[in-house]
């Protein structure tokens, strides 16, 4: 069966002896290699107002603890993503307001969170699911005219474009996922990318605790509780391989999903999904609209190929009872969306099975 997700791995002759180089080392706790690692990180995004953290979770909470965000505040976000956007907001104490989705492409419609902004919106949180860029142009003028700032979750898109720049530099914070089958993975891990280097150094000690790790331990002063949120030298040597090998990887998934958007033209009971002005996806997951959603996954996995819509829609959670409302739109996309496999390892053989059964029918 052709997965719809799958980890790459850098090649075991390449990442095996750093591995061991790092772990016999003496010293596996965050030091040079993880921060050898940050400093990579932030030239490939562009951004060096980078922190890079135990997960994406971890990069939200500190995008919301730089905020300030806790009881009595709201945050305006996406029931269309994985559920850690979410119960990230919810550990805060602030209150989840949905906003709905755009129903061509699922994507957060910046209309919608512009009528739900009160004075006690602290945030928007947006979501550039499996790959696709939200409508930015759009986002940013309301954040400019509102004041209200962005956390743009881009787990789901490391190497999507925005104005012709790769995502992470664009809004107050830019989140990414390093978990085990993103495009790029440490196994575990996560990034904050800021636009404002003043908000970096505290960021750094909420990372450790508290502890500024520039100063001698003895001699620190505690000033606001922190986390336990870097990363190890294992992890940090894990991603300096990995990102060796990234953007290829990326344009593998790219590759295909430019494929799909030519090869499923026009077939009977296939939406593509528009992309939006100024973006470009990094095709994490392929996302396209069918009729009859259960007969074309059931067609698809007799072809020996694996289709889902795969996140559940986070709105349904008893957790977020009290922030019900109705969404139209997001009912409209939910009942019809669905990804196929699109990653590094469906090669032009694979892809071109997966067109021809689309064309088959269900």
């Amino acid at each position: 069966m052709l997965p719809l997700v799958k980890p790459y791995l850098s090649p075991r002759e390449e990442l095996m002896p750093e591995i061991e180089r790092v772990l016999y080392s003496g010293y596996i706790a965050e030091g040079e290699e993880a921060w050898g690692f940050e400093e990579q990180f932030k030239k490939f995004i562009g951004n060096p107002n980078t922190l890079v953290v135990q997960s994406g979770t971890a990069a939200l909470h500190l995008a919301m603890l730089s905020l300030n965000v806790g009881p009595g505040d709201e945050v305006i976000s996406t029931p269309m993503t994985a559920e850690p956007t979410n119960t990230t907001i919810a550990f805060t104490g602030a209150k989840v307001v949905w906003a709905d989705v755009d129903p061509a492409t699922g994507l957060l419609d910046p209309r919608s969170v512009r009528e739900k902004i009160t004075e006690r919106t602290k945030a928007i949180m947006l979501v550039h699911y499996a790959g696709m860029v939200c409508d930015m142009d759009e986002f940013n003028k309301l954040s400019e005219e509102t004041g209200v700032p962005i956390i743009e979750d881009s787990a789901h898109c490391m190497g999507g474009k925005y104005k012709g720049k790769v995502i992470g530099s664009n809004s107050q914070y830019t989140c990414f996922s390093f978990q085990a089958i993103k495009q790029m993975t440490t196994i575990d891990g996560g990034a904050i990318a800021f636009k404002n280097p003043d908000e970096v150094e505290p960021a750094r000690k909420l990372r450790w605790f508290g502890l500024d790790k520039k100063v001698p331990r003895l001699q620190n002063d505690i000033t606001r509780a922190g986390y336990k949120y870097g990363i190890n030298n294992i992890t940090g040597v894990i991603g300096q391989v990995q990102l060796r090998h990234a953007q290829e990887v990326i344009d593998k998934y790219i590759s295909n999903g430019k494929y799909y958007d030519e090869s499923l033209k026009g077939i009977p009971g296939v939406t593509l999904v528009p992309y939006y002005k100024s973006t470009e996806p990094s095709y994490w997951l392929y996302t396209l609209k069918v009729e009859n959603r259960d007969d074309f996954c059931k067609m698809m996995e007799e072809a020996d190929v694996t289709a889902s819509p795969l996140h559940h829609r986070s709105d349904t959670h008893s957790l977020f009872k009290e922030s019900k409302c109705e969404l139209p739109g997001m009912d409209e996309w939910y009942k019809s969306f669905v990804h196929i496999p699109c990653g590094w390892w469906v090669d032009e053989e694979s892809r071109e099975r997966i067109v021809e059964a689309i064309k088959r029918g269900w």
